[in-house]
């Protein structure tokens, strides 16, 4: 496939297939509840769970795992905490079946280790002046975990327990940009893009929910809980150009630029049907 684009065109491709690098299981083992899959967990991380204080929990089998029900990630979340095996985020996420039910919750940091799927939600914060779109594009604090320093969405995040992606963007979108409620609601989910990726915290499969919300010319975000270091009002054009030449922004950001710039015709149709099937059909 990517002979058949158009030089404009094929350095986005990189970013869709560096997102879709993993290949599932490969030389991870699946991790079952019951007869469903729900992760995919590196050997090296099971040692931390064969001794006798996790035996009633799950069973480790050569090439697979098995946790008793949902409630044990909880459990082992906090017994990991206690022993300092690892760095927590003291935020919980629900876990899922593949139908989307909810079984139990985990620590953050927990789930690229046991390989299950996380959701988030990307908002572009577009601006409209005459005929001219422009995009709030935001800088990771330095002192941010994971990819500090690199652009980013106005607003972007995990979504906690118990939240919905538009409570999530409520919540996210006054934490990070003290966009005020009234404003946040206005925004409109756009799509949904999927991703399985090997990165140095394990593997990153998340469902992203992406939404846009057009914000008045005379609004300027502020940060308000310390995770952006600043804001800056760009044409789109110049984002475009920035994917495109560039990796400045935080690796799934790409990915949900990229559906923008489809959704807003930056690219010729015959490229533009190649992407949208890259970034459909790539994810394991």
């Amino acid at each position: 496939m990517p002979h058949k684009l158009s030089e404009q065109a094929q350095p986005f491709l990189r970013h869709i297939m560096r997102c879709h690098n993993a290949r599932l299981p490969g030389t991870r083992w699946p991790l079952y509840i019951a007869h469903d899959v729900i992760g995919y967990c590196d050997p090296a991380f099971l040692k931390l769970l064969s001794d006798q204080d996790f035996a009633s929990l799950l069973s480790i089998k050569e090439h697979s795992v098995t946790l008793k029900d949902g409630s044990v990630f909880l459990t082992i979340s906090n017994a990991l905490k206690q022993k300092n095996l690892y760095l927590p985020f003291h935020e919980l996420f629900d876990v899922r079946t593949p139908e989307g039910r909810v079984i139990g919750q985990v620590d953050r940091a927990l789930i690229p280790l046991f390989g299950l799927e996380a959701q988030g939600v990307h908002m572009n914060g577009l601006v409209r002046k005459q005929k001219e779109l422009f995009l709030w594009v935001a800088r990771r604090s330095p002192h941010k975990r994971l990819d500090p320093g690199k652009l980013d969405h106005i607003v972007a995040g995990g979504m906690s327990s118990g939240l919905t992606p538009e409570e999530t963007i409520q919540k996210e979108a006054g934490e990070e940009a003290s966009v005020p409620p009234a404003l946040s609601a206005q925004a409109q989910k756009v799509s949904t893009i999927r991703y399985a990726m090997d990165r140095p915290e394990g593997l990153r499969r998340d469902l992203l929910h992406c939404f846009d919300l057009y914000l008045p010319e005379d609004f300027i975000p502020l940060a308000a809980d310390g995770e952006v270091e600043s804001f800056q009002l760009c044409p789109l054009p110049q984002v475009f150009e920035t994917v495109r030449d560039s990796d400045s922004f935080k690796f799934n950001v790409n990915l949900v630029l990229i559906d923008l710039f489809l959704r807003h015709k930056f690219f010729q149709p015959e490229d533009e049907t190649l992407l949208r099937d890259a970034m459909d059909n790539s994810a394991p």
